[in-house]
């Protein structure tokens, strides 16, 4: 990784990954938590699309600043600074899970420099009428979202809690301390043949992302339970290149967010996968998704 600083001051880490730069170029939001660290699977799909995939901590994990009080609108500006440091006039986005809404906020507030998005098993918006943002969470997920609507001093304990046990963890390990977010496809996603690899990246993304403390898990976190500070319509209206995937067996992003964000983004290329979970959707068909958001960038 690399750090560079931020018109506003504070520090970002990114990785401009390992394809040549003049490769059409994606710019990967990670999931929550997470840092900028690589994933050898994507890595070697987009080798094989002929893309480049740039990836950085969002605020507040690993080596980046923390950004107190952030909106998920506020990563746009962090990524502009990334491309211009990188040279990238234009690029592709994609997100997943925490990244989901970090990437469509990318694209919806870049739309000079962003041709397409890809937003796999994302996070819907709080405070939607039509969307019953926790019903179909795992235990897990439920207990820290309710704690994050009661604010940063009561959710910060149970972060640190969950953090400690994720620091210094197997692949195994991490499985079982997920228990009750991971329906049986993701857990055969980690621990079996194909998902060596993906078990191994998850457990150093983790340790990365919260070597320095949990105040970026925070701050997604609290972020995501309050309004996002952009619009989904402008995406829909300049009709943006737009691909939607979820599972529906997804127990850390239920179902009812991937059915809403494709019912939101009426232009968007959707999928909706009845057998697939959370993990899985990716280690099985993150080919197709690749290629299509690789085609948006071409001319």
């Amino acid at each position: 990784m690399e750090t560079i600083s931020l018109p506003d001051g504070r520090l970002l880490d990114l990785d401009p990954g390992p394809g040549d730069p003049a490769l059409p170029t994606v710019v990967a939001h990670h999931g929550t938590p997470g840092a900028g660290t690589r994933d050898r699977h994507l890595d070697a799909v987009a080798a094989a699309a002929g893309v480049r995939v740039v990836t950085f901590s969002r605020a507040g994990y690993g080596g980046s600043t923390r950004h107190r009080g952030r909106t998920v609108a506020d990563v746009a500006a962090d990524v502009e600074a990334l491309l211009d440091h990188l040279g990238v006039a234009t690029c592709a986005t994609m997100g997943a899970s925490g990244g989901g809404p970090h990437a469509l906020a990318t694209a919806a507030l870049l739309p000079d420099r962003v041709t397409g998005v890809l937003c796999i098993a994302g996070v819907g918006p709080w405070g939607e009428p039509d969307l019953d943002f926790m019903t179909g969470m795992g235990e897990d997920n439920v207990e820290e979202f309710g704690l994050a609507l009661a604010g940063e001093d009561d959710v910060r304990p149970w972060l640190e809690e969950q953090a400690a046990a994720m620091r210094g963890t197997t692949p195994a390990q991490l499985v079982e301390s997920m228990a009750s977010i991971l329906p049986e496809v993701d857990r055969a996603a980690v621990l079996g043949a194909r998902g060596v690899q993906l078990g191994e990246d998850l457990v150093a993304s983790f340790a990365e992302a919260l070597r320095p403390g949990v105040d970026g898990w925070l701050d997604d976190d609290l972020a995501f339970t309050r309004p996002w500070g952009f619009d989904l319509d402008g995406l829909v209206s300049r009709k943006v290149p737009t691909f939607v995937w979820q599972g529906e067996v997804d127990l850390m992003v239920p179902p009812s967010h991937g059915r809403w964000l494709a019912a939101r983004l009426t232009h968007a290329s959707s999928h909706l996968l009845p057998d697939e979970g959370h993990l899985s959707i990716s280690l099985g068909h993150l080919e197709q998704m690749i290629a299509d958001l690789a085609a948006t960038i071409r001319p």
